[in-house]
């Protein structure tokens, strides 16, 4: 396949609009889940009659749990799930949850150590936002390095990791390859595989390094 046939396929196939605007979000959680239950139920075609009968139900009670007038139980909530064929986290979608922002001024992010770090090697988190509705954890560093050192020890984690070269350059190892990273040039690999600056061609060097990995309970 050619190149451009290759990224066109890739675009084609990336359905995340980084520039949409999501509906409005509920304060109120029966509002929530009674908006999600008429949604599923009309795009299904059924009526309210029809879902009293496959649940067990009673037209009244349904009444008030799409109007949010009443607080389904969690049972409630499987039955109705099991009868619409849904998930039962979609019934809280428009839920209004907590969204953090962390905001780091220069030169104010936390000064961390990793294994492999060596003297004049500088790793700062920019951010860092826990437990949160995406399942994802993500955080940003802002690496430093600014004097030679012996050959590194390679990092090996789990997640992605994407690397964007800010200044100075490196060879930077991923597995058994070796990648020359210039200012611009942009490293995006799974974090499973040995990786870390192999060469240290131009100092200062400059890196932002993001590693995103899935949030555990």
């Amino acid at each position: 396949m050619e190149i451009a046939e290759a990224v066109t396929d890739m675009v084609m196939r990336l359905t995340q609009d980084p520039h949409s605007v999501r509906a409005g979000r509920e304060k109120v959680l029966e509002v929530a889940i009674g908006r999600e239950v008429r949604a599923f139920r009309k795009a299904q075609g059924t009526t309210v009659a029809e879902l009293s009968e496959m649940t067990g139900l009673s037209i009244g009670m349904l009444s008030k749990i799409e109007n949010g007038n009443t607080s389904p139980s969690l049972s409630t909530l499987t039955t109705l799930a099991n009868a619409l064929s849904v998930p039962l986290t979609s019934f809280f979608r428009q839920y209004e949850e907590r969204r953090e922002a962390v905001h780091t001024k220069a030169g104010h992010g936390v000064e961390t150590e990793r294994d492999g770090t060596r003297a004049g090697h500088q790793y700062n988190l920019l951010g860092h936002i826990g437990s949160n509705s995406s399942g994802v954890i993500v955080e940003p560093y802002l690496i430093e390095l600014t004097a030679a050192s012996d050959t590194f020890e390679t990092f090996q984690h789990g997640g992605i990791e994407t690397i964007y070269m800010l200044e100075g350059a490196v060879d930077y190892r991923h597995g058994n390859e070796i990648y020359p990273l210039r200012p611009g040039d942009t490293l995006f690999f799974d974090a499973d595989a040995p990786h870390g600056p192999e060469n240290l061609v131009e100092l200062p060097a400059r890196y932002l390094s993001v590693i995103s990995y899935p949030q555990t309970n």
